[in-house]
């Protein structure tokens, strides 16, 4: 199974690395974490387009309803139109990415400010 990253890896990763510069505490590292989130989410319900340069895009679609089948007792079942969010990587990610598991470069967690 490949390794996962959490919100409070984030957090405790960010408060390690900018604590000493910037005299943040974890719990102010939190709530700016989670606020981050929390409108990245706010703004995908208002139906907008969350573009975050170099990173990628995130928008909100509406997938048609359609007909499933459920294997195990075979009949059909009809799955409702509902809204999802779609992610598409920005061109510097995808490159860091391909390049990375190309084994040209390794990547180092640092991000760019």
């Amino acid at each position: 199974m490949a390794a996962k990253l959490t919100k409070i890896d984030i957090i405790n990763g960010l408060s390690e690395k900018y604590a000493g510069r910037y005299h943040l505490k974890i719990t102010a590292v939190r709530r700016f974490v989670e606020g981050t989130l929390d409108a990245i989410v706010g703004a995908l319900i208002r139906g907008e387009i969350v573009e975050l340069r170099n990173f990628g895009v995130f928008v909100v679609v509406l997938r048609k309803s359609r007909k499933a089948r459920n294997p195990r007792k075979n009949y059909e079942v009809i799955i409702p139109e509902r809204k999802v969010v779609k992610f598409k990587p920005g061109r510097i990610m995808e490159q860091e990415i391909t390049q990375a598991s190309m084994g040209r470069k390794k990547p180092d967690g640092d991000a760019k400010p």
